[in-house]
């Protein structure tokens, strides 16, 4: 059994804080802000006392892309922002990982979404090729 993909994986061979500048430059280009920037690493050591590798989630929102959905569909806000996760592998490479919003559709079963989230799909899948390139 194979679970769906939620998203798009690129590595990278930068330093970790290099990478998190990539990834705002590059959404940036696509028309996203870096809304959130949740640092796990830190949470997990403050609130639990345990050691974790580098890991933040960047919350990244497009705001005419969020505007058309949430008046398509107001509950669409509980899936903003588009999430997307910067992290420290075990081989020293950073791992960074974008949410695929057309595999969000799934959970909200409204298919006037559709277009949006192809939208933002294909942004999104433009900052991954530059990140790759």
């Amino acid at each position: 059994m194979t679970t769906p993909s939620l998203g798009m994986t690129v590595r990278l061979h930068t330093t970790y804080e290099e990478a998190i500048a990539r990834v705002a430059d590059a959404l940036k280009a696509e028309g996203f802000g870096v809304l959130t920037e949740i640092d796990v690493k830190e949470t997990l050591k403050k609130k639990l006392g345990v050691d974790f590798r580098p890991y933040k989630i960047l919350g990244a929102c497009n705001p005419p892309l969020a505007h058309r959905a949430l008046e398509a569909v107001p509950e669409v806000g509980l899936l903003l922002p588009c999430n997307v996760t910067v992290s420290q592998a075990d081989d020293n490479s950073i791992e960074v990982a974008i949410v695929d919003p057309m595999s969000m559709l799934g959970f909200v079963g409204r298919p006037e979404l559709e277009p949006v989230a192809e939208e933002a799909r294909a942004r999104l899948d433009r900052v991954a090729a530059s990140l790759r390139g």
